[in-house]
């Protein structure tokens, strides 16, 4: 099996470290991936604001990028989304259907890990009190149920408290935040509160866009809970 990771924008750019917990995750489990170094923006910023034009040389670089890999994992449900839903939408705009062809090759990494590698139990080990937050495409759009927390509750030494409203969307959504800033700023409040009441050290997620989102929140109330992506936890 030929494998890539779509290390995402976001974690390119500010998040290094979740891209290399993936990778040291992956060799553990005896996983030789690539990392393309073509590979750029998955498209989704241009398709969720209504740029489908824009968004087509995006997904054509995206589709040569990892153009024959039998999977393609990502430390991210936005971004999988993205590529499993939004690029049939920019094919049909260009109309190339073959821009389509990479996007159901494309893997959460908690989908790979559960699904295509049948793993449940990755061998780590972190002795910290972690709190759970499902990002809405993973939870919403690729159906993750509880794939994540299957893998964190076989993480030794951790102890995994219960997120009251962790169903409940953090405000994030990418232009949602900025063009609806009132409306999540209340969503992020209410986030920010479950997630201190659960006197958890740290606040794992899918997703680091909306880590970033929760961090910043976090941040102001001067909270001391710590965002990590979890496949940080999975590599530890």
């Amino acid at each position: 099996m030929k494998v890539a990771v779509l290390v995402t924008c976001i974690n390119d750019s500010l998040f290094p470290g979740t891209g290399k917990a993936v990778f040291r995750l992956l060799r553990r489990l005896g996983v030789a991936a690539d990392f393309p170094e073509a590979q750029t923006c998955c498209g989704q910023p241009m398709v969720n604001t209504g740029y489908l034009d824009e968004a087509v040389p995006v997904v054509r670089a995206f589709a040569r990028a990892f153009a024959g890999y039998d999977c393609v994992v990502t430390p991210s449900g936005s971004c999988a989304g993205s590529a499993r839903h939004q690029h049939g939408l920019v094919a049909r705009r260009a109309g190339e259907p073959r821009l389509a062809e990479t996007g159901p090759k494309v893997h959460e990494l908690s989908e790979f890990l559960v699904d295509v590698l049948g793993v449940t139990d990755v061998g780590a080990r972190f002795p910290h009190r972690v709190t759970y937050h499902p990002t809405c495409h993973g939870l919403r759009l690729l159906r993750l149920g509880d794939k994540p927390l299957q893998l964190l509750r076989n993480v030794r030494g951790i102890s995994l408290v219960e997120l009251d409203g962790a169903e409940e969307c953090c405000g994030f959504g990418g232009t949602f935040a900025i063009k609806n800033a009132d409306v999540s700023a209340a969503m992020l409040e209410d986030k920010c509160a479950a997630i201190r009441a659960t006197n958890a050290e740290y606040i794992a997620a899918a997703d680091n866009s909306c880590l970033t989102h929760i961090g910043g929140g976090l941040s102001r109330q001067r909270a001391t809970v710590t965002p990590l992506h979890y496949a940080e936890i999975l590599a530890a």
